[in-house]
């Protein structure tokens, strides 16, 4: 391990205990998921000293990588285990899915931007991902043909819970996503069981607007 690997290792390490572990996160899987994947490598070169401070950073094409804690926060609210499905609309830097694959059986992921997403299958090559699925594709439509989903995380901002989403879930199946306008938003879970959907909050959060969420049909938010 060269000079840089264990620099970066130790950041990490800080950075689960000081900003996750601090701050109510729990789950051991989503700790080692955290301690496992090296988040520096998912940001531009000029980026990766501030990798694994307790914010988020630009990425390109005005999107960002969400802060740590975020990230965290919203794994550990999919309550996921080793044999789960999990769908993952706005692949952006491919780091949440990235750790979602450290924890779930299959990770299918849509990004929009194709700068991203050419970036990102390359780097999920290279880290030896081979569990996760990617599609360039516009998101907001989900991804019926893989579905019923376990899990379904939203990493932008949107105006309302899309019942065609609530639909690619599975019976048992969760779902977090930020939801609001482009300044706040509430970061709310959804569990889907026979009875129907229950909803609750996770606080206040602050997303990139959902690229193509203005071509939601009315009937679907």
């Amino acid at each position: 391990m060269d000079t840089d690997d264990v620099k970066f290792q130790r950041q990490r390490e800080e950075m689960v205990r000081k900003q996750i572990e601090a701050r109510g996160v729990t789950d051991p899987r989503v700790l080692d998921a955290m301690r496992a994947v090296p988040r520096h490598l998912f940001v531009s070169e000029a980026l990766m000293d501030q990798a694994y401070g307790d914010f988020p950073l630009p990425i390109g094409d005005k999107q960002t990588i969400s802060q740590p804690f975020i990230v965290a926060e919203m794994t550990q609210a999919l309550q996921l285990d080793e044999n789960d499905r999990v769908l993952e609309i706005g692949t952006g830097s491919g780091y949440q899915a990235a750790v979602l694959a450290q924890i779930a059986y299959r990770v299918y992921t849509i990004e929009r931007i194709a700068s991203l997403y050419d970036k990102v299958r390359g780097l999920f090559a290279e880290l030896g991902c081979d569990n996760i699925v990617t599609h360039l594709s516009d998101g907001t439509a989900g991804w019926p043909e893989k579905s019923p989903f376990d899990a379904i995380i939203v990493t932008a901002g949107a105006p309302a819970i899309p019942r065609h989403l609530i639909a690619q879930l599975a019976v048992g199946g969760r779902m977090v996503i930020p939801v609001g306008n482009k300044y706040c938003q509430e970061l709310t879970k959804i569990h889907k069981d026979q009875g129907g959907i229950r909803q609750s909050s996770l606080g206040g959060c602050r997303f990139v607007k959902l690229v193509g969420q203005d071509g939601w049909k009315e009937e679907d938010r």
